[in-house]
């Protein structure tokens, strides 16, 4: 007797039922490693891939003779799963409903910290603030939401790769404010130790960092 033609129903996607089975098949292969285990390899990864010595002009206008350049790490696929891991971890007991920050070095951040929280079954959206508007379109500052979706009483995280004096953040932080938003941290990889603790003092923004410059200088 031939099989019965499936049905719409037989068809349906269940999007709960495949998070579960990706959760399941996820778990046999992964390693367990402690926390401060995987902040040294981390740091291992900044150091070889992010930080470097020589002259240079920050964002801010200001000379140093050494820099972090986050991104060589945010795109590598251990750096990126390390930061999203740290990140989550030290978001956990936060109750995060959104978590983005100023383009662009927010922008792998912060979707790779989204796609971590859904497999932890503690999901937390990811968003992004443009530098400026888009000229066109609907012309918004804060992308990533859809159009039901609005940052109205919500619980946001700025989230951002390296700070220096804290302006990007700040930046960040004044549109998710117009938007409704009550941030409840401001969350950097590395801290180069340059004036942001102060300058997010006087905002009211509560500041903590993954890394500070210090621990790569001293090395």
């Amino acid at each position: 007797m031939p099989d019965r033609p499936s049905s719409p129903r037989d068809l349906r996607w269940s999007s709960s039922a495949a998070a579960d089975r990706l959760r399941r098949n996820l778990k046999p292969k992964r390693i367990i490693v402690s926390k401060s285990a995987s902040r040294a390899r981390l740091a291992d990864i900044i150091r070889a891939r992010s930080f470097g010595r020589g002259e240079i002009t920050l964002a801010s206008g200001r000379k140093s003779d050494f820099y972090f350049n986050l991104k060589p790490t945010m795109l590598d696929p251990e750096g990126a799963a390390l930061l999203a891991e740290l990140t989550f971890e030290a978001l956990r007991e936060d109750n995060v409903d959104y978590i983005g920050g100023l383009e662009m070095g927010a922008v792998p951040l912060a979707g790779a910290i989204a796609q971590l929280s859904w497999l932890k079954n503690h999901p937390i959206a990811a968003f992004f603030v443009r530098k400026k508007p888009k000229e066109h379109g609907a012309r918004l500052s804060v992308e990533g939401l859809s159009k039901t979706e609005t940052l109205q009483g919500k619980r946001v995280v700025i989230v951002e790769d390296v700070t220096t004096t804290g302006g990007s953040a700040i930046k960040a932080a004044e549109s998710v404010r117009e938007a409704g938003g009550v941030i409840v941290l401001v969350l950097t990889m590395v801290d180069r130790e340059e004036g942001a603790t102060e300058a997010f003092a006087a905002a009211g923004l509560p500041f903590r960092s993954l890394y500070k410059a210090s621990e790569f200088l001293k090395a």
